[in-house]
């Protein structure tokens, strides 16, 4: 199994004619508005997944979706029901204003999971913190809840692949649920800003990877670009490193493109 991620939480999962993206979303820095998974792969992509409907996450799943023919797995509250038909926030939309639809959809509640083409996709919870950004001297900060886009359909999962696992949980605080989950690989957000904003921090990120029990554990959502800022969402992933191997566990660092085989 080959890992690739793309910085944020997007990331490739690849294991023979199988390709999982997980959180197919854009990169924003300056005047850099690209996919953050690359174009060229999404012909080759199998399966989509996203945790919730930020645009770091979700921006390009339609058009990856488009490409690829591939199934799209996310969580039920990213979906509502209307005229029969199940529809998913736009992933370029304006809050929540405009839904659309997906030809090949499994929304999963807490709990679920489904088999598709051989790949098991289970759903666990995930709770999206409040963010807040600094931009122009001011502070913007919102609270995810009803009637909000920020954080809309937080949902983790657990991805099986023959005899390995991986366990993406999208921008999630720390969570008592997740105790024993024991997949493969735990792709875990670390750069939350304490006092469960944003994230999990480091701190609570070492206390969750004691929780779930992995093999390897790849930190993300962290030292990311955003509009004219070159880092958001800050976070010492060597001291979360060096946390995670004190627990005899692995840990890899992986830059925007680097990889890692399991």
């Amino acid at each position: 199994m080959r890992i690739t991620h793309y910085l944020y939480n997007a990331f490739l999962v690849d294991e023979g004619d199988t390709s999982v993206a997980i959180d197919p979303g854009q990169y924003f820095y300056i005047f850099d508005f690209r996919s953050l998974i690359p174009e060229e792969r999404w012909p080759t992509i199998t399966h989509i997944v996203i945790t919730h409907g930020d645009p770091d996450h979700h921006w390009q799943s339609d058009r990856i979706a488009e490409a690829s023919g591939a199934p799209v797995v996310c969580g039920i509250g990213l979906t509502k029901t209307e005229n029969r038909q199940t529809l998913v926030i736009d992933p370029r939309g304006k809050e929540l204003t405009s839904w659309v639809l997906f030809d090949n959809l499994y929304p999963l509640d807490v709990g679920d999971s489904i088999e598709l083409d051989d790949v098991t996709f289970e759903a666990v919870r995930g709770v999206h913190g409040p963010i807040e950004v600094s931009l122009l001297g001011f502070k913007i900060r919102k609270v995810p809840g009803p009637g909000e886009r920020t954080g809309l359909g937080a949902m983790g999962f657990k991805i099986t692949i023959g005899d390995r696992s991986v366990l993406s949980l999208g921008d999630s605080l720390l969570l008592p649920d997740w105790d024993g989950l024991r997949p493969t690989v735990l792709m875990i957000p670390i750069g939350g800003l304490g006092q469960n904003t944003w994230t999990m921090d480091v701190e609570d990120a070492l206390q969750a990877v004691e929780r779930i029990d992995p093999e390897l554990v790849i930190p993300c959502h962290y030292n990311v670009p955003f509009l004219w800022k070159r880092k958001i969402a800050v976070a010492d992933d060597q001291a979360f490193k060096h946390g995670v191997e004190a627990q005899g566990k692995k840990c890899c660092i992986l830059g925007a493109g680097d990889a890692v085989t399991v």
